[in-house]
């Protein structure tokens, strides 16, 4: 098997220009087992994946730093390669406690530095009290310039090679670059055909953020019909250039310069989610994706819902 060369992208706002593979494999909560996690991040590699998404909330840091630890001994793969994101819960979403966090993550991870790291979500809750969905009467007021300050110290300390965000708001996104020193390279969130969000991307490429988009399928918390896999409009395009509907979907936010995190620990899938770089969507298919009905999958981590979480951005 012959490994795919995933194109990368630069981020603007790191000090030395670094680059991120566009498309990453992610590892989010509902995998079915360890093993199995290991097995399918070996066979990425193998396929040519070097930027994997995890998170402290996620549970899955372990088997993703056994899995690239066997990768780099086998020498499928160097430590320099790879582009590695872990993410800081909400739990640790506090200035004193952000870089013991992220020395947590890194020994979990079996890793020296990360490549990325992450605000989870612009909350903070009761330390060492996990729980999801998390408790609002859990919820801490957010010290957004404290935290920020701790997470350049980490970039700082060398625990990690740059800092971002998730889940941020053009509004959150603003109030954090009127105090950060170092701004941040990336806002990972929902992004999908159903849920476009260009008020968001045209904030983050004026402001030299790269938006890494989550559920890109629009697979994760899902009640009734999946909008983009189902769509009839989307399965007309696809079937127009002999592609998946997911490949649209990825293609889509390839050619909006998105990067994407899809999980898949199928082999066949995992191969297909990278077959969209020699090929393109015409004129026509980006006229009929932007007429697809919008809203939002995952509206947040709260039980109840916070009002005031997405700024009532569309």
């Amino acid at each position: 098997m012959v490994a795919i060369e995933i194109p990368t992208l630069v981020l603007p706002n790191s000090s030395s220009q670094q680059r991120v593979p566009v498309i990453g494999m992610g590892s989010a909560p509902d995998f079915t087992c360890k093993k199995d996690t290991k097995e399918a991040i070996i066979e990425a590699i193998k396929q040519g994946y070097r930027h994997f998404d995890t998170a402290a909330a996620y549970g899955s840091e372990q088997a993703l730093g056994e899995a690239l630890k066997e990768a780099v001994d086998l020498g499928l793969v160097s430590r320099q390669d790879l582009f590695v994101t872990s993410k800081l819960w909400v739990t640790d979403n506090h200035p004193h406690l952000v870089v013991s966090a992220l020395r947590k993550s890194l020994r979990t991870l079996q890793l020296e530095y990360l490549d990325l790291y992450l605000i989870h979500w612009p909350l903070s809750s009761q330390p060492g009290k996990f729980s999801f969905p998390i408790d609002v009467q859990d919820l801490l007021p957010f010290d957004v310039k404290g935290v920020w300050e701790a997470m350049e110290e980490c970039q700082k300390l060398g625990l990690t090679r740059a800092i971002g965000v998730s889940n941020f708001s053009v509004k959150k996104l603003q109030n954090l670059l009127s105090v950060a020193t170092i701004r941040p390279v990336v806002n990972q969130v929902e992004m999908n055909l159903a849920w476009q969000q260009k008020k968001l991307r045209e904030f983050c490429n004026a402001n030299g953020i790269v938006i890494t988009a989550f559920s890109p399928l629009r697979k994760g918390a899902s009640k009734g019909p999946n909008e983009v896999m189902e769509n009839d409009v989307l399965k007309e395009i696809a079937d127009a250039h002999g592609k998946s509907i997911a490949q649209i979907c990825l293609r889509w936010l390839y050619e909006q310069g998105v990067t994407s995190v899809p999980k898949s620990y199928d082999k066949g899938r995992m191969s297909q989610n990278l077959q969209i770089f020699n090929w393109t969507l015409t004129e026509e298919d980006h006229n009929k994706i932007s007429q697809i009905n919008q809203n939002r999958l995952i509206n947040g981590p709260t039980k109840p819902q916070l009002n005031d979480l997405w700024d009532d951005e569309i």
